[in-house]
């Protein structure tokens, strides 16, 4: 650390990023908050990144849901549940301004994405649609991707993918009724389409419900001519028990 950091420390103690608390480092959770961040370790579902019972088998597992639907993506994986700590800083990060959470967020991603990422991938994040995005003035997945792109070094797009339609919430829809409300609602901008073809694009968001808002992501790049689509999500909604 150098002085002028080691100065501005004794100034401005670093504070944890949910709590406030007092904490060694920048962008850091105190003890009691990481207890109460449900992180997701262990053996997880491949394609969408949910926690799995039992031991790593050595091969891909996958959750009931994904075994379900047919999902337009190859590999997924998240960094926590949403729930707890969790879903507070993300609706933080996306209702209140607090954009200084995407950067502990990257490395959190990163961390996660270990196992899918590949030299060749194209980061981008899921889009929001323009109105929607100048009422909030940030799009937070792009915050995120973008943190993912500086840590691993990959290549990058944040305007890689429109939102056509302003689409309604999807809160409070059934599964069906998500993947209907989400329907050819985005599309590759039409000057990136170069950036798509033959690539494998790594679409990053925030939470990850049904898996709607991304399965229309994905299939737009592959309409463009990607090569192959992964995911990962900062959270991911699992079922209870």
């Amino acid at each position: 650390m150098g002085m002028q950091a080691a100065l501005l420390h004794m100034v401005y103690p670093p504070q944890c990023v949910a709590c406030d608390a007092m904490v060694s480092t920048d962008f850091g959770l105190c003890g009691a908050c990481w207890r109460e961040t449900p992180f997701v370790t262990g053996l997880v579902c491949d394609t969408c990144g949910v926690p799995l019972p039992g031991q790593d088998p050595g091969h891909p597992v996958h959750c009931d849901e994904c075994l379900t639907i047919a999902r337009p993506w190859s590999r997924g994986r998240a960094a926590m549940l949403y729930r707890d700590r969790a879903r507070s800083m993300v609706l933080q990060l996306k209702h209140a301004d607090r954009i200084d959470l995407a950067r502990p967020a990257g490395g959190w991603l990163m961390r996660a994405a270990q196992p899918i990422l590949q030299p060749d991938m194209l980061i981008a994040p899921v889009p929001l649609h323009w109105l929607r995005l100048l009422r909030r003035r940030y799009n937070q997945s792009a915050l995120l991707s973008a943190q993912l792109a500086r840590l691993s070094g990959l290549a990058h797009c944040p305007d890689l993918l429109q939102r056509q339609r302003n689409t309604q919430s999807q809160e409070g829809r059934t599964r069906d009724g998500r993947f209907a409300n989400l329907a050819e609602s985005i599309r590759v901008h039409p000057r990136r389409r170069g950036l798509v073809d033959g690539r494998h694009v790594l679409l990053v968001d925030d939470v990850m419900t049904s898996g709607a808002t991304l399965a229309a992501a994905a299939e737009a790049c592959l309409a463009t001519g990607a090569a192959d689509i992964s995911v990962l999500v900062l959270c991911r909604v699992a079922k209870e028990g």
